[in-house]
């Protein structure tokens, strides 16, 4: 079995209850932030249930979003459908999965994560599928976060810091990077206090 297999197999288990696994309402950071986004098309990358998806969907943007698992990419459409509004949710691996050049006015990254080589190519990626002025929005746990119990990779190569994304993002002009710690809770998977970073790019032009 692949790493992308093994890690489909673990999150269509994860994702395949009844239940949300991070609950129905947006990320704290993302919910804050949302009016920094573009008005337009947005792209959110390893969406899992939909709780993003749908909140951008109902600011009035052309949402769309990509998950590695078919049960996240079902919830996503349950929960729009719930919501009454519309998120073209698809299934992808991010490794290999198109996101198309200067097509979106904003793509949105939360607890995004994946191997280190992915990640770089995947931020590459991202760069080129903005439009000039478009936006990039991402929070991630950072190392610090390894073995608090609250949420997150295990592994700290999963985790991402913000000396790293300003390479992995460079070309983009960074309006909002911290690292910090903040109470999250967000379903079962994430809740109590978590190490994070977080980022708000645009790029140039």
């Amino acid at each position: 079995m692949s790493g992308s297999d093994a890690a489909r197999a673990m999150w269509e288990q994860r994702f395949g209850g009844e239940g949300y696994h991070y609950g129905t309402d947006p990320n704290g950071f993302l919910g804050e932030h949302e009016p920094t986004l573009p008005q337009g098309s947005v792209l959110l990358l390893a969406e899992g249930e939909g709780r993003n998806a749908v909140f951008l969907a109902g600011t009035g943007r052309d949402t769309h979003s990509v998950d590695l698992t078919e049960s996240g990419v079902a919830k996503t459409r349950r929960l729009a459908a719930e919501r009454g509004v519309e998120v073209h949710a698809e299934v992808g691996d991010l490794a290999v999965h198109d996101i198309g050049a200067e097509r979106w006015d904003a793509v949105v990254s939360i607890f995004a994560h994946m191997p280190p080589s992915v990640r770089r190519d995947l931020h590459a990626r991202v760069i080129r599928a903005l439009r000039p002025g478009g936006v990039f929005l991402l929070e991630a746990y950072t190392p610090d976060q390894i073995g608090r119990g609250t949420g997150g990779p295990q592994l700290p190569e999963m985790t991402m810091t913000l000396a790293g994304l300003r390479d992995e993002l460079a070309g983009l002009e960074f309006v909002h990077a911290v690292e910090t710690e903040r109470d999250i809770v967000e379903g079962a998977g994430h809740t109590g206090v978590g190490a994070v970073v977080q980022v708000i790019a645009r790029k140039p032009g």
